[in-house]
């Protein structure tokens, strides 16, 4: 059975943020998708149809990212990030929700969850970023320089989608047209670069060790054996330092695990969704 998806935007802190809504009338349980850095709901697109048999689903693009604002004035940050996210939970009338966030938006999850634990029943993280410190104060400084965003424009276009793919997946085969124009579109316009530019000088470190000991919710973290970008021993540190977590390590699998192994990390996920359900 397939479901509907509902199309929405939603002006939140000064900026309109757009989310995908896949309604399940047969299910209590909702899910949020949060994506990671220069990502979109795109990166979920193979994972969805799996979850929206189970679950209602809410895939939010974080400004500035996807057919999210792009507004210089908004504060980019992880903690307004995870309070925008909490606000338009609320603005649902969510509550008990799932969130599952790749690679940054792991760790805006984890910000979340620290936040507003009554909100948050479990969180799945997928190759979350973690440990990471701020900007350096000299990228920062050189941020403010004029027509920076044209530097970071130049950076990204250097490297290109097909070379970031390439890092980001580990069985190539599966890098074809639609992955390719999916993960490019939302860079084709001009005015993801100012915001861009702002992400950097707003992004505070990642949460540091002691505030993960006092995370309590449950966490499940799944990470691709050949992850590049966030390295698997970066999980198995980020398992040591949750309280309640478990780590499920793909093989043959890199950083982007949603499109990569769609069909295994539903499983783990209906799995541990099912453990946590019966624990309470």
């Amino acid at each position: 059975m397939t479901h509907t998806s509902l199309s929405k935007k939603i002006n939140m802190n000064g900026t309109d943020v757009y989310y995908e809504s896949y309604p399940n009338d047969s299910s209590k349980e909702t899910i949020i998708l949060i994506h990671g850095f220069l990502s979109s709901s795109f990166s979920f697109r193979r994972l969805i149809p799996f979850l929206t048999h189970e679950y209602n689903i809410i895939s939010i693009d974080l400004p500035p990212f996807g057919k999210s604002g792009k507004s210089r004035g908004f504060l980019y940050s992880y903690h307004n990030l995870a309070t925008t996210v909490i606000q338009i939970a609320e603005k649902l009338h969510l509550n008990k929700i799932t969130l599952i966030g790749h690679s940054m938006g792991g760790q805006i999850a984890l910000h979340i969850g620290y936040l507003r634990p009554d909100l948050v029943s479990e969180v799945i993280l997928l190759c979350s970023s973690a440990y990471l410190k701020k900007s350096k104060p000299l990228l920062i400084f050189a941020s403010y320089i004029p027509f920076f965003h044209i530097f970071v424009k130049r950076w990204l276009g250097r490297s290109g989608v097909e070379k970031n793919l390439q890092l980001v997946v580990h069985d190539q085969s599966l890098i074809d047209k639609d992955m390719e124009e999916g993960y490019l579109a939302p860079f084709l316009e001009d005015d993801i670069f100012p915001a861009l530019t702002k992400m950097i000088r707003d992004r505070e470190g990642d949460l540091s060790k002691e505030i993960l000991h006092e995370i309590d919710i449950p966490c499940l973290l799944i990470w691709g054996e050949h992850d590049k970008v966030v390295p698997l021993s970066v999980g198995k540190q980020l398992n040591k330092d949750l309280k309640n977590s478990k780590l499920i390590i793909l093989k043959e699998t890199g950083h982007l695990v949603p499109e990569e192994k769609p069909e295994e990390v539903f499983l783990y996920i209906k799995q541990f969704a099912n453990k946590t359900a019966d624990s309470c």
